[in-house]
């Protein structure tokens, strides 16, 4: 079942800058739907009309099977929004501005207390409960911004850049919160970070320059390059890797390998199981007597993934506003998410 699409959404600034270009999403529900893309791709502006902040210049949002305007109160009861940099009131206490957001959403005074209070423990911020917000850190702030979003129980969650500002431990939390969160309700989240969506998304869209130029799961996103190479890091003596290196040359499933100091890509023939090939490599390691500290796959495949669609997107020009390429639908240069609508 899916729970938002979009439908050839666009918008375009002044007349002349074009900000989000025919989007189409499907965004399934009890998923988590990350949106990822470099700064100024269209994301924010995507997000804004997803929840009718900002009304499209053609196309429209449907949400809950319903479509979403600027006057659609009924369906934004049930979404919880985020904004990248929340601002919130500075003098009031984080018990006071999610008590003033309870009373907007009409949740009756018990209940929003009671749910105020959880939120509030639930994000780390019950020592800071009776400090004016104007005093909170960037991560107190972002902690506050999530406690709002959550404070009406909502169906969806539409957060954007969850983790922007946040030091290593605050990414880490919030990133443990989508996941935990991802188990019952529907979200989608914008970043730039692509080890952030890959560690809790199960579907991935990836937007540049305004158009989307990749959808699906992620399986099928890390799939997109059928890399079968690792990356290993080594220790061990000169003579030791010495032997290791001329033990490779002679293993049939090793196409390729190259050494940046102390790590190793190794590239494998594609008609063997990467499995097997790499259990091969392993094992003529130990038996040279080099140790193998780490061993990177996924990750590296899914950046090379995510470049991949990017070069392609590039190298066809203008010919991405005449044709579709296989698994990729370009489009016309975007802009930043900002600028005064005259549209």
């Amino acid at each position: 079942m899916t729970i938002l699409q979009t439908h050839n959404l666009t918008k375009i600034y002044n007349g002349k800058v074009i900000a989000v270009n025919g989007v189409n999403l499907s965004v399934p529900k009890g998923t988590v739907f990350g949106l990822l893309g470099p700064n100024g791709a269209g994301k924010t502006t995507t997000l804004k009309m997803m929840v009718g902040l900002q009304r499209p210049t053609a196309g429209w949002v449907e949400v809950f099977g319903q479509p979403m305007t600027p006057n659609a109160a009924d369906l934004r009861q049930r979404i919880g929004y985020l904004p990248t940099n929340p601002s919130f009131p500075g003098h009031l206490t984080p018990v006071a501005y999610l008590d003033l957001v309870g009373q907007l959403y009409g949740i009756p005074k018990d209940e929003r207390i009671n749910r105020l209070a959880s939120l509030i423990r639930a994000v780390g911020l019950l020592s800071a409960q009776s400090q004016p917000i104007k005093t909170f850190s960037t991560g107190m702030t972002t902690r506050l911004g999530i406690a709002a979003s959550l404070i009406n129980d909502p169906d969806l969650l539409i957060w954007d850049e969850p983790a922007a500002g946040l030091d290593p431990a605050g990414r880490k939390y919030t990133l443990d919160l989508i996941a935990e969160l991802g188990k019952t309700k529907t979200i989608i989240f914008a970043s730039h970070i692509l080890s952030d969506i890959e560690r809790v998304c199960d579907y991935v869209a990836i937007i540049y320059e305004g158009k989307i130029i990749f959808q699906g799961p992620m399986k099928q996103f890390k799939q997109a390059i059928r890399s079968n190479s690792v990356e290993l890091e080594l220790d061990g003596a000169t003579v030791a890797m010495t032997r290791f290196f001329q033990r490779l040359q002679e293993i049939p499933e090793v196409a390729t390998f190259s050494k940046t100091g102390s790590w190793v890509e190794i590239s494998f023939q594609g008609s063997y199981p990467l499995a097997s090939s790499l259990a091969k490599v392993l094992s003529e390691a130990s038996a040279a007597g080099v140790e193998v500290l780490t061993i990177v796959s996924s990750r590296a495949q899914t950046e090379e993934a995510y470049l991949h669609f990017l070069e392609v997107d590039r190298s066809y020009g203008f010919l991405r506003a005449s044709r579709d390429l296989p698994s990729v639908a370009t489009g016309l240069q975007g802009s930043s998410d900002g600028g005064t609508d005259l549209s």
